[in-house]
């Protein structure tokens, strides 16, 4: 459900329909927060009470929810250390679910990273935390809006750090992971352009060398595994060849790298209305929205739910595609 003082309640409220269209949603949260969404979305949905995911209907008229019951007071907009607490619990409660096979992937709600970092989280956000709780080593984030895709060799961690972790190792991990995520979304022999970390490349060297050290060597490696890399290309326009189709993802060194592109793509007159976040190399499925809490406009009900609606279809589609192996 996400940060319970954010917009994450009302957009479930808003999409919960439209998302049995294209699985079976059960919402791993606090009853009374989604029932008090459903007042600010002006909806006519009930929420129901579930003990067990075998016990949930999916029907048009109830939310089923898996109630943790960990929220008191709900004040929106506000970073509260019990409400990262809440937020922390629901995601773990889904990884559990997931392990045991009781669902088949999970998509989350924005949290609040200052108020997990109140309820004593070590991790940035969600991505962290899930490698950890599933003892995965080598994993990265993907994000995916219209027709272009990128990951990230780093994510939230200050530009300096940023700049060394771009190793020959991390990229072609980064690469690898990317290769095979794209295969899993029923991508055939998919082509993965690399971004430089430098302007232009380094320009044969001329503004810094990790392109010729680090990169190349990531790219030719992955080649020779079979994988169809190219790069390292100039950070400023390999997106843009990406978007028009030229590769099907594109490999950024680090977090405003990435993200930027998609942001651009993504938000319109201020406000995100789509995009999807997903963390690949994980045992299970794990899709997000790509938007944060907008505690600016939490309970106003005017919060899109599109993203929601695509990071579950994405979660749908890498579910399938697991069974399908």
């Amino acid at each position: 459900m996400g940060d319970p003082a954010g917009i994450g309640p009302e957009v479930i409220v808003k999409a919960y329909r439209r998302l049995l269209d294209l699985g079976r949603p059960i919402v791993v949260g606090d009853a009374d927060v989604l029932a008090a969404a459903t007042t600010v979305c002006d909806s006519d949905l009930s929420i129901r009470r579930v003990e067990a995911v075998a016990d949930a209907t999916f029907d048009h008229d109830a939310i089923p929810v898996l109630d943790l019951d960990n929220v008191g007071t709900l004040a929106r907009g506000e970073v509260r250390e019990e409400y990262g607490a809440a937020s922390l619990g629901y995601v773990e409660r889904a990884i559990e679910l997931a392990q045991a096979g009781e669902i088949d992937g999970l998509t989350t709600a924005p949290i609040n990273k200052q108020a997990t970092k109140l309820a004593g989280s070590t991790h940035a956000g969600h991505t962290g935390m899930l490698a950890d709780r599933t003892d995965t080593d080598e994993y990265a984030m993907m994000l995916i809006e219209s027709d272009l895709r990128v990951t990230h060799v780093s994510t939230h961690v200050p530009l300096r750090e940023a700049c060394e972790l771009v190793t020959t190792e991390s990229v072609h991990s980064t690469i690898r992971l990317t290769a095979e995520a794209l295969s899993n979304l029923g991508i055939d022999r998919p082509t993965v352009g690399v971004a430089g970390l430098n302007p232009h490349a380094s320009d044969g060297g001329l503004l810094g060398d990790a392109e010729a050290t680090e990169i190349e060597p990531a790219v030719e490696r992955a080649r020779g595994e079979g994988i169809d890399a190219v790069g390292p290309e100039s950070p400023d326009t390999v997106y843009v060849r990406a978007a028009r189709g030229e590769f099907d993802c594109v490999v950024s060194m680090y977090h405003d790298q990435g993200h930027i592109p998609i942001k651009m793509l993504g938000f319109s007159s201020g406000e995100a209305v789509s995009g999807v976040n997903v963390t690949i190399g994980l045992p299970i499925v794990r899709t997000s929205v790509d938007h944060g809490t907008a505690f600016d406009i939490a309970g106003t009900g005017v919060a899109s739910e599109r993203s929601l609606l695509d990071a579950f279809g994405v979660a749908v589609d890498m579910a399938r595609a697991r069974t399908a192996e």
